[in-house]
């Protein structure tokens, strides 16, 4: 009963965390008024806000994954939570590493890794959504479905991390030469494309809610 409501708080903080995220980094884009430090003193403080984004994700992926076993759609019941528990306090401590360590020379590499962890658990997602590993596993279609859905919430994610580049590119120029008004035009129209993937994130959030207290299929 705790991991469920632990599994449901989650998805609060992970979605008031965007909130949060958004809010302050449109601040970023907009007051133009304000001088480059300060903006970009909360620019850090948006990347910062950010981790709790990611913890969400670990979180949810394993809280998911351990009721999963516990209701028996996936083999080891109590051994299987208690691996993924350990393995998720453990993916945890990178995700803070590759935060507090993302200005060392280091950081580039291990931020490298940390995407790639992501990519692979997109496409794990994806083949059990369309019922891969289906002989050894027992998952109803719903749950099929929410995991189609997390899936997609973790490609809005990858995709708001490209759409980004230009911001962190354009800043870069901002902070050597000084902020003009085509450099702010372009992080303006960079906050309005990734928020547009951020509203198709809020969507798939909203489709996991709606099927983990429904079940239909």
């Amino acid at each position: 009963m705790f991991l469920l409501v632990a599994h449901i708080a989650v998805l609060g903080y992970w979605l008031g965390s965007e909130f949060v995220i958004n809010s302050t980094y449109r601040f970023v884009c907009y007051r133009v008024d304000l001088d480059l430090k300060a903006r970009s003193r909360l620019m850090e403080h948006v990347m910062d806000v950010d981790q709790h984004v990611r913890y969400a994700l670990v979180l949810q992926t394993c809280l998911g994954i351990a009721l999963a076993a516990l209701f028996g759609y996936v083999p080891g019941a109590n051994a299987t939570a208690i691996g993924v528990g350990i393995a998720g306090l453990l993916w945890l401590g990178y995700v803070e590493l590759v935060h507090q360590l993302r200005h060392h020379r280091c950081g580039k590499l291990l931020a490298q890794v940390d995407r790639a962890m992501r990519y692979v658990l997109i496409v794990v997602l994806l083949i059990l959504a369309v019922g891969g590993f289906s002989a050894a596993l027992s998952i109803p279609d719903w749950l099929r479905w929410k995991l189609a859905l997390f899936a997609g919430v973790m490609l809005c994610g990858v995709a708001i991390r490209f759409a980004l580049m230009a911001h962190f590119s354009t800043w870069a120029k901002m902070q050597k030469d000084g902020a003009t008004a085509e450099h702010n035009a372009v992080i303006q129209r960079t906050y309005v494309r990734a928020t547009g993937i951020l509203l198709l994130l809020w969507l798939f959030i909203a489709g996991i809610v709606v099927l983990s207290i429904i079940k239909p299929l």
